[in-house]
């Protein structure tokens, strides 16, 4: 499935359900599909053909998201760009890309307006809420639209997504189509979903450019509303989880502690929850227990990394408790079972594969694996070594199948879910 292909099943369902909403505008299934179709108009009668690479630089924003849609359906690869980054990071992620066009909000011009003079590939610049001299305005964009098209991505690319590796240095991962249904199917056989013509409402305040976005495409099937938070607020958070009857939402640890900590947290009503996904980063086993009893039976983790995204393994709700209801506490610092469509082992320097109990490098096979890195054909190799992907993980798998992940072989601080490298700190 391409990326828009989740959209269209989702607006079959009901075209006129909700689909995105973002401080109180509703935009219906029908909505996101006119103006993603616009928008791969747009693209086509720019030039853009299939396989090419498009950016999107933005925070959270319904818009922006729309656009992931367009490109889809224009056959082209979305390239979303992390707006955390430097502009020297993203300059050299743009170019290593190859990309040909770049959309984005009016607070990054001043980062895109310092790095476009070295960007000779990228021949298209569009802003989504500003007139600038330098760039196309967004109705602009919008009413240079050629006829409507409909194309197949090329070889079956779907997203490419910036990552530092072990070195500091970027590499272009590329996910597939493959990748990406692995991680849906994944998703909704793992997770509690709603039942009996119930739809799932998805609070993303998480970046859509990171694990918040790619969780959409399950929900999207579904016909699922995605609520977006255009800015991290804990309290607009809770608001937003009881107004909005929220049942599913993704948070890293360290939101989840300003989520635990925050004053109102115990007189809220969380009981639509049905799926509070923690990860990106380890989360403390106390603070986990604390949040099964104070957010409720709902916490769900999940493990993954870019090459591999989101689901080399998972912990359901339910795995957080033993049979008798009480709280697992030895599974609690675990990162779950590998999930149903992913092999996962552990294994030696020397490409041995360790029994249950040892520790060694977790290495993953199975269609949730990238395709590899951009132009990259020795890092592709190292990281599949053995005929096995590499995490860069050290682990083990206990009596239980559980994975604990007990050291990284990167050297890496992780802050908010996002890797800093101490040589960029320096």
């Amino acid at each position: 499935m391409r990326l828009v292909d989740y959209l269209d099943k989702g607006a079959s369902l009901d075209p006129d359900a909700p689909c995105l909403v973002c401080d109180g505008e509703v935009a219906t299934y029908a909505d996101v599909r006119a103006l993603g179709d616009r928008v791969a108009a747009a693209l086509v009668a720019r030039g853009v053909e299939a396989g090419d690479k498009v950016a999107i630089l933005s925070a959270n924003d319904p818009v922006a998201f729309t656009c992931v849609f367009g490109i889809s359906r224009a056959g082209a690869v979305w390239c979303p760009i992390n707006p955390r980054n430097e502009a020297a990071e993203n300059r050299e992620q743009l170019d290593l890309f190859e990309c040909s066009v770049l959309i984005f909000q009016a607070s990054f011009a001043p980062l895109v307006d310092a790095i476009r003079g070295d960007l000779p590939r990228l021949r298209t610049l569009v802003c989504l809420d500003a007139d600038l001299e330098w760039a196309t305005p967004w109705q602009e964009f919008l009413d240079g639209a050629a006829d409507p098209v409909d194309r197949p991505g090329a070889d079956g690319l779907a997203m490419m997504v910036g990552t530092g590796g072990t070195t500091g240095r970027p590499k272009g991962v590329m996910l597939t189509e493959a990748n990406l249904e692995a991680m849906t199917a994944i998703t909704l056989m793992s997770y509690p979903w709603p039942s009996g013509g119930e739809r799932p409402t998805y609070l993303a305040l998480a970046p859509l450019t990171h694990a918040a976005g790619v969780l959409c495409f399950p929900v999207l099937c579904a016909g699922g509303s995605i609520v977006v938070m255009r800015q991290p607020d804990v309290g607009g958070f809770l608001d937003r989880v009881e107004a909005h009857r929220v049942t599913h939402t993704f948070l890293p640890p360290t939101l989840i502690y300003m989520v635990l900590d925050h004053p109102s947290l115990d007189q809220r009503d969380l009981s639509s929850l049905r799926c509070f996904w923690y990860g990106a980063a380890p989360m403390s086993a106390a603070r986990l227990e604390e949040a099964l009893v104070r957010i409720g039976p709902v916490m769900a983790q999940l493990f993954g990394q870019t090459e591999a995204p989101m689901m080399i393994s998972t912990m359901a709700p339910a795995d957080h408790f033993r049979a008798d209801g009480s709280v697992a506490r030895e599974r609690l610092s675990s990162a779950g079972r590998p999930s149903p469509l992913v092999t996962v082992a552990i294994m030696a320097d020397d490409g041995t594969l360790l029994p249950r109990g040892e520790r060694g490098e977790i290495v993953v096979r199975g269609s949730l694996v990238m395709r590899g890195y951009f132009r990259d054909e020795r890092a592709t190799a190292e990281a599949s070594a053995h005929g096995w992907h590499h995490t860069g993980d050290i682990g083990y798998l206990d009596d239980e199948g559980f994975l604990h992940i007990v050291d990284r072989a990167k050297d890496l601080i992780i802050t908010g879910g996002f890797n800093v490298y101490p040589t960029e700190v320096e």
